[in-house]
């Protein structure tokens, strides 16, 4: 079987899924399957594959066709311009949660900050953290997650981007963690979970095969959104900032109750690239 035929089945057997992605998904795992980037498909089109490489694409054909992120497959994910090893364990990054590493870049242009630190609370892959930290050269990062694969692949990423001199990773429920013996911080960041378990919007792919713990949260969602940002509020330095990660529906509960918070001289909630709420950002 040569590889155009094996790419123009696959792309069509995605699209009879009804995956929206089917050429993209097609040519990434593809590609991942026969080493080769995804122009080297179409240099290399009517290429004969071996029995072996046409069972490993199939492979890979098949566990997507069953809802796994493509990002599981071939373990690796872009973010910020950087590639992520990711695994089942840990939140697939999602392109608007960019906007959190924009958001800290630019206050950092906008108030120099001489070595700034960070706290990455939750941090999964650590994508958020070590893509503010590989973009200034001066910042230092704590990430905290109590996932035992968390650490593992934060650490790997850390290190494929060479930023192990510059990373801490604590493995720790944040909620139970006693943060007394660290110094303050300029930037404290969150991809938390908040997703509601009774929201029935969720994706089935996504439930299926992300982590729950990453996912999910008590209280409507707001639970950890809550918790996470009153327990850190007080390790904030003067001329800091606060950024989370919140659902559409969070908003304007989260402005108010970031409000009563009193330590903050601007609070506000922003919307993704799609017009979506998706931030609640705090000054101090």
């Amino acid at each position: 079987m040569k590889l155009n035929e094996v790419l123009t089945k696959s792309i069509q057997f995605f699209k009879d899924k009804k995956i929206d992605t089917a050429r993209l998904d097609a040519e990434l795992l593809i590609s991942h399957a026969l080493k080769i980037d995804r122009m080297g498909l179409y240099l290399k089109y009517d290429q004969p594959l071996t029995d072996a490489e046409v069972s490993e694409c199939r492979e890979m054909i098949r566990r997507r066709s069953l809802g796994e992120p493509v990002a599981y497959i071939v373990q690796e994910k872009g973010f910020y311009g950087l590639n992520f090893f990711v695994e089942k364990g840990v939140l697939v990054p999602r392109p608007e949660t960019e906007m959190i590493v924009d958001e800290v870049l630019h206050f950092l242009k906008s108030n120099p900050i001489q070595n700034p630190r960070i706290l990455d609370l939750g941090t999964g892959s650590g994508c958020i953290g070590l893509s503010i930290s590989k973009n200034h050269p001066e910042a230092t990062l704590v990430a905290v997650d109590q996932s035992e694969t968390s650490r593992k692949i934060f650490l790997k990423n850390a290190e494929a981007l060479n930023l192990t001199d510059r990373c801490q990773f604590i493995s720790a429920d944040i909620d139970a963690l006693d943060f007394s013996n660290l110094d303050l911080f300029d930037f404290i960041v969150s991809n938390p979970p908040y997703i509601d378990v009774a929201d029935q919007r969720v994706q089935k792919s996504v439930r299926d095969f992300e982590p729950e713990t990453a996912l999910f949260a008590p209280d409507r969602g707001f639970a950890l959104l809550k918790s996470w940002s009153k327990k850190t509020t007080p390790l904030l330095k003067d001329k800091s900032l606060m950024i989370f990660e919140m659902g559409m529906d969070q908003g304007s509960e989260m402005l108010a109750y970031f409000q009563t918070l009193g330590a903050f001289n601007k609070v506000s909630v922003l919307k993704d690239l799609s017009g979506l709420v998706r931030f609640i950002k705090a000054v101090r």
